[in-house]
């Protein structure tokens, strides 16, 4: 069981950092045609490609963990560019799902 949710885990993080690419390779290609630096935020591309998702994250976590952390915390982070997001989430899962080195003894 423990093996399955390693591997999910691992194809969880590769998603999340071919996310991160894309989202990267498109920011950077948009700011190089307007000659200017340009980002897409997490929460817009969220509300573009989601909208009724958002909402509905918005008002569980408001109603169900603690609206609070709705505020400061996510409306922060819904700021930031996907990549930055992504990237960071994505290694955190590779991390988590990484499998075990077999250690050598030193009998053997």
């Amino acid at each position: 069981m423990l093996a399955l949710l390693k591997f999910v885990f691992r194809i969880v993080g590769l998603m999340l950092l071919g996310i991160a690419v894309v989202a990267l390779i498109a920011d950077g290609s948009r700011s190089i045609a307007e000659n200017s630096l340009t980002v897409v935020p997490l929460g817009q591309a969220w509300f573009t490609y989601s909208p009724d998702t958002l909402n509905i994250a918005q008002a569980a976590i408001q109603r169900h963990v603690n609206p609070y952390l709705w505020d400061p915390v996510i409306q922060t982070v819904l700021t930031w560019p996907v990549w930055a997001v992504a990237a960071p989430l994505g290694l955190i899962f590779l991390a988590l799902g990484a499998r075990r080195q077999k250690r050598k003894s030193a009998l053997a």
